[in-house]
């Protein structure tokens, strides 16, 4: 243990700690801009600067190591006049257009000149003028906004691997982007968006806006269905003032009625829809020794980036929709026949935490199962609190309702595909009663939970043991794919048999599109909200689901084979790097 004094106040830190993680010990805020718990420090933004006491010597308190008997101050009229020059600064290579901003009001700049009450700059407005990138169609970069904190670059490249943006340029001409000047479409993005959660500007935002969402509902041709994702109900609540992992699964029923929506469906039907396809086809590959391991497809940030990196393990990767694209097939398919509804008169939207969630619904032919898209749009949980808003709505004080059928029931299972190892455990629960034609004892798989980036366990299903791996963030990845390449190529039986991987940290918990400010606390808070809502259904294994059982007997008929495979599976493409 370190002990050192901060202000006057003692403090005790173990060793390796900054000034910044002693300052917070004894609730002391020393600001900060290009800091995030989630990365290691680099001392860009210079904000978060302290002194020693007795001397003029100046620390950044992100990446000074605490050492025994040190005497910080960390605010006196010196520091604090610096840390405004600072932010003035920055503010004049910063345009002033808050109040059209997407950030407005989440704008950890905008807080910081609040906090230092900056209503003047002394220097000489200098903007970088650059076009916005909008090529993608999901994640925007708008680089005059951009403060050079190099958060959003440590994210692409340290925590995910993905490489898609980096410096060009020296001085005052450096930028943030794709390297060699090409668009974000061009590049290697695979639009996980963990990008713009960890921009502190609106730098780098999600590009969804709300009008069409609008004009469909006041638009008496169309019936229009929504459907959530698991993850939102435990952390929409945060743009409310509610906890993180908060369950407001039936106020998200009611706020959306309230908008206008004809009917309100759940993604965690089509989550227990998944995994009897998908634990279908593991079965299948375990007992016939073929094509394994299987890795799962439920993410489309991974998927993306599987067909880019990983050609050869293509066939590897399970050719179940994700839970999202079921729904919308179910929607257009099952559901229409039942209503009597024409597809292409249906809109049909999906709450997701996810960027790449918008992406994934035009991604090829085989999300227009019904000859029109299968989903129309993707909003994410931050643009779904926008539209609550938009609509007048006081979220906390909803009265709770129930979803509508039959596509509205779902079991533990499903809620939990939003936590890494949520999809493996579920998977598990139901590949075993697959496979021996019992049921686990105990449906709790707790080896698979947590946040240690890459989790294995082993499981015995009828005599065989079965090898699991699950890898949340991108940058996780890699070492476990060459590990898996190289035994394959060697003729050599894999390490495991089944691999679930989620692009984001947490899984869907810490999606790109989920509320701005998440961390591991956070994440895990979510996380327990989402195994306490299954801990809670009456019926928590996706193959006992009643409405799915009888979706299956109505219209689908068998996992895996005919309509069900026709309607609810996919196949994937070799693509390169850049376009």
């Amino acid at each position: 243990m370190i002990n050192l004094t901060i202000n006057g106040k003692a403090v005790q830190v173990t060793e390796g700690a900054t000034l910044l993680d002693a300052a917070k010990k004894v609730h002391i805020k020393i600001p900060t801009l290009c800091h995030t718990p989630d990365l290691p420090p680099w001392a860009s933004c210079g904000i978060c600067i302290v002194r020693a006491a007795g001397t003029h010597r100046m620390m950044r308190a992100c990446c000074t190591k605490a050492a025994e008997g040190m005497n910080i101050i960390t605010h006196d009229p010196e520091i604090i006049k610096a840390r405004r020059t600072v932010l003035e600064l920055i503010l004049s290579n910063h345009p002033d257009d808050c109040l059209k901003c997407s950030r407005s009001g989440q704008c950890e700049l905008q807080d910081l000149a609040a906090e230092f009450g900056l209503r003047e700059v002394r220097f000489d407005t200098i903007l970088k003028n650059q076009p916005v990138d909008k090529s993608n169609n999901t994640v925007v970069l708008n680089r005059n906004k951009c403060i050079n904190c190099g958060r959003c670059i440590e994210a692409c490249q340290e925590m995910q691997n993905v490489w898609a943006l980096e410096y060009t340029g020296r001085g005052d001409k450096t930028l943030i982007g794709p390297v060699s000047g090409v668009d974000l479409a061009h590049s290697p993005c695979v639009r996980c968006g963990q990008c713009t959660v960890h921009c502190p500007t609106a730098a780098i935002r999600t590009g969804r806006t709300t009008e069409n969402i609008w004009a469909n509902l006041q638009n008496p041709e169309m019936t229009c269905v929504v459907q959530i994702a698991p993850s939102v109900r435990v952390a929409i609540g945060e743009e409310f003032g509610l906890k993180p992992g908060d369950i407001s699964t039936k106020k998200i029923y009611t706020a959306l009625r309230l908008i206008g929506f004809d009917y309100v469906f759940d993604t965690n039907f089509s989550a227990d829809m998944t995994i009897m396809e998908e634990a279908t086809e593991f079965a299948s590959r375990l007992t016939e020794g073929k094509n394994l391991p299987l890795f799962t497809s439920c993410c489309p940030g991974w998927v993306d980036y599987c067909e880019k990196n990983y050609h050869d393990l293509l066939p590897h990767l399970s050719t179940a929709k994700s839970p999202q694209q079921m729904m919308g097939a179910a929607i257009k398919n099952y559901w229409a026949q039942k209503k009597g509804l024409d597809p292409k008169k249906i809109y049909s939207l999906a709450i997701m935490p996810c960027t790449a969630k918008d992406y994934e619904t035009h991604r090829d032919e085989h999300m227009f199962s019904s000859g029109a898209a299968d989903v129309d749009e993707a909003l994410t949980t931050r643009e779904f609190a926008r539209l609550i808003k938009e609509a007048g709505i006081s979220f906390n004080d909803l009265e709770e309702t129930e979803a509508d059928n039959p596509l509205g029931e779902y079991t533990g299972a499903g809620t939990i595909f939003g936590a890494t190892g949520g999809v493996m455990e579920a998977a598990v629960r139901t590949a075993y009663h697959l496979v021996t034609k019992d049921e686990l004892a105990d449906v709790n798989f707790k080896p698979v939970r947590g946040l240690d980036g890459v989790k294995e366990a082993e499981v015995d299903v009828g005599g065989t043991k079965v090898r699991l791996a699950v890898i949340h963030q991108l940058g996780n990845v890699d070492d476990v794919m060459q590990k898996i390449r190289g035994e394959l190529a060697a003729g050599k039986e894999p390490s495991y048999h089944f691999v679930e991987v989620m692009a984001c940290r947490g899984g869907c918990v810490g999606g790109g599109g989920q509320p701005y400010g998440a961390t591991d606390e956070v994440r895990t808070l979510r996380a327990a909200g989402l195994y306490s809502d299954d801990e809670n259904q009456k019926i928590r294994v996706s193959h006992k689901n009643p409405d799915l059982l009888q979706a299956y007997k109505e219209f689908f008929g068998e996992p895996g084979k005919g309509k069900a495979h026709e309607l609810l599976h996919t196949q994937y493409t070799a693509r390169n790097t850049y376009k």
